[in-house]
């Protein structure tokens, strides 16, 4: 149980940490960051903070899907954003192309390693996974059609609202998943491969 804990909570660190990373590059960020950002910058408020805000109002729409949250879906909604925060505190945000690039990668494959350790220790999914997954169990749709419909809204919204929408969105969105893939099965704590890989997937 500790090394399961362990995961999870260093897991979640960095999956804060791996977002600030592709905040700080400025090429663009995850649908959810954008949203984010976006919230962040109408109010005034920390992206980071705005983050554990925008994880509690997810958790409540939970409730009308009939899901339950784990111990993991609490820690995420606390110490995501709550990284995140400090990581921006102390995070160069350059202008060289270069050094830009590396922030993005650098935090993709953070965030990809992240995924692996806290959803390996099977404590429950994050809220907007259980989002998703539980769009999915209630009405019966196709996990990437779920996805597709709640981080393209937010996705538009965040933009709307003055989030960074750019080629580090497009990087994020076609890289994580392969990433994630190949760090579920090796990270995980005693999870089969076929389960690792359905947990990649949503």
């Amino acid at each position: 149980m500790l090394s399961r804990i362990t995961r999870l909570l260093v897991g979640l660190v960095l999956y804060g940490v791996g977002c600030a990373l592709t905040v700080a590059a400025g090429l663009g960020v995850d649908p959810w960051t954008v949203f984010a950002q976006g919230l962040s910058r109408v109010t005034g408020v920390g992206i980071g903070w705005i983050t554990n805000i925008v994880g509690l109002a997810v958790l409540l729409l939970w409730i009308p899907l009939r899901q339950k949250p784990g111990l993991g879906t609490i820690a995420n909604i606390l110490l995501v954003g709550t990284s995140m925060q400090i990581a921006l505190g102390v995070l160069p945000h350059p202008d060289q192309l270069w050094l830009q690039a590396l922030l993005l990668v650098s935090g993709v494959v953070l965030v990809a390693v992240a995924s692996g350790l806290y959803i390996g220790a099977q404590y429950g999914p994050g809220p907007r996974d259980g989002l998703m997954t539980g769009l999915h169990g209630r009405f019966g749709w196709p996990i990437w059609a779920c996805r597709l419909l709640v981080e393209g809204s937010v996705l538009v919204l965040g933009w709307l609202l003055g989030g960074t929408v750019g080629v580090g969105t497009v990087v994020f969105a076609l890289g994580i998943g392969p990433l994630v893939h190949l760090a579920m099965p090796m990270l995980s704590f005693t999870t089969p491969a076929p389960r690792a890989r359905r947990l990649a997937r949503a």
